[in-house]
């Protein structure tokens, strides 16, 4: 009920800041922020445009945009929205990171490993990036370089479940089944869902 309270509180703060001064882009997005956690799309959409009508360069307003294409399923539009992301600010590695996760929805592997790449570059603590590249490499067959970005991601983040998932498959790709039932095992335990086929093999080689 606190949160809930809470929330109320800072969206009211937010539109009396856009009241008093409706050109600032930053309480725009701030509301919409907000307007996105409470799961009010259509207004927090709305807000967002309103951000970057005031705020051009605002990058994240355009991640947040692309976020909204996402859950509708609609990947162009995410697409496109993060590639502003990274016109308006150079170096932007969250927009990067967007845009290779979803190029690598779309089956565009090797764009996804230019894409998640950069966005490594530009912020080389991002692990949800290294994860996504990681699984990138997997799919083009590149395990000895899945495992070392899996192992990077880890190292920034050891309970990153996902990363242990990936690792799992990649171990057992490159016949390590001592390493591939640790990692899976860690998946699990961290809460990850792993697929019924992966389980099956592993099993295979428990000792």
């Amino acid at each position: 009920m606190q949160q809930a309270k809470n929330a109320k509180e800072y969206i009211a703060a937010q539109r009396s800041a856009i009241a008093s001064n409706p050109e600032c882009g930053m309480s725009h997005y701030n509301l919409a922020v907000a307007l996105l956690g409470i799961k009010e799309y259509g207004e927090a959409e709305n807000e967002l445009h309103a951000a970057i009508d005031c705020t051009p360069n605002l990058a994240e307003a355009f991640v947040q945009l692309g976020g909204l294409c996402l859950q509708r399923g609609d990947l162009d539009g995410c697409l496109e929205y993060n590639k502003h992301a990274t016109k308006v600010r150079a170096g932007f590695s969250e927009g990067y990171g967007n845009i290779g996760f979803v190029q690598l929805q779309m089956g565009d592997v090797d764009e996804a490993i230019r894409s998640l790449q950069k966005a490594i570059v530009y912020n080389s603590k991002f692990s949800q990036a290294y994860a996504t590249l990681a699984n990138a490499y997997l799919m083009k067959g590149l395990i000895k370089e899945s495992i070392i970005t899996n192992l990077k991601a880890l190292k920034l983040e050891p309970t990153f479940a996902i990363a242990h998932n990936n690792l799992a498959i990649a171990y057992l790709e490159n016949k390590e089944y001592d390493l591939a039932v640790k990692h899976c095992d860690k998946a699990i335990e961290l809460g990850y869902e792993v697929a019924p086929e992966i389980l099956k093999e592993i099993e295979t080689h428990r000792k």
